[in-house]
């Protein structure tokens, strides 16, 4: 019975001032996405992808169904509420394959081309984290809204040139000509800036999860980098190889 009666009793004054004393729990503790969390899964998918992109360099016939593969698993995890570990690596592994073979074709027409890319992928990568971490640059409703639609128009744009290059042999970013300079220096320039402030969205997604949304969103927060970094470096080697033409 008194075993009963402690149980019924309020806390002490002594029990509720250790109570508030002691530490709250860590994300960690709750479940909740943590930056550690976020780092695994990003190194996990672009790990995949650098060791995928190997096998498309020695194997460039790949790239092309690659893409496709590629195309169709980035829209379902984009659009599937809960993100899957399973759906979202093998989006890396297709892409992998896509970015090596590329990598590969466009360094033996421009030798050297590759390097350039990487180069200038991670140092708008570094730019805009920096600018991000320094609350230079932020995103706003507005302009989050005008940046969808461009990017929405863009895939339209990429989908049918895709078509006019495989059935009319005719490629708007390369036949096309401003001032003597391709289309596709515009247009991939118009790219790069687009893929730079989705990092920044990137970034705060990531900034405003951490603690608040659970552990499985990290593979979210991953899913997006990881197509970030991928059409910037595609975006980047194409300027590349246009302004080396002949």
């Amino acid at each position: 019975m008194q075993n009963g009666q402690q149980y019924g009793q309020a806390p002490s004054a002594e029990q509720m001032q250790g109570w508030y004393n002691s530490p709250s729990a860590s994300a960690e503790q709750t479940g909740r996405m943590t930056l550690d969390d976020v780092i695994m899964r990003t190194s996990l998918t672009l790990g995949t992808v650098i060791v995928m992109a190997v096998v498309g360099w020695m194997i460039p016939m790949l790239a092309f169904p690659a893409m496709l593969v590629g195309l169709v698993l980035g829209l379902v995890n984009a659009f599937k509420r809960e993100p899957s570990p399973v759906l979202i690596m093998l989006y890396a592994v297709a892409q992998g394959l896509f970015v090596g073979g590329i990598s590969g074709i466009f360094q033996q027409l421009y030798p050297g081309i590759v390097l350039q890319a990487v180069i200038g992928t991670i140092g708008v990568f570094v730019a805009v984290l920096v600018l991000y971490r320094m609350r230079i640059l932020r995103t706003s409703p507005r302009l989050t809204k005008i940046v969808v639609v461009a990017m929405i128009g863009y895939l339209v744009f990429a989908l049918a040139n895709l078509g006019l290059s495989m059935f009319a042999g005719f490629n708007v970013r390369s036949d096309v000509q401003i001032f003597g300079i391709p289309l596709g220096v515009f247009i991939g320039a118009i790219a790069i800036l687009l893929a730079a402030y989705s990092l920044v969205m990137d970034f705060e997604n990531i900034e405003n999860g951490i603690g608040r949304v659970a552990r499985k969103y990290a593979w979210s927060a991953a899913f997006g980098l990881t197509v970030t970094l991928i059409w910037l470096y595609v975006e980047i080697l194409r300027i590349l190889a246009l302004l080396q033409q002949d």
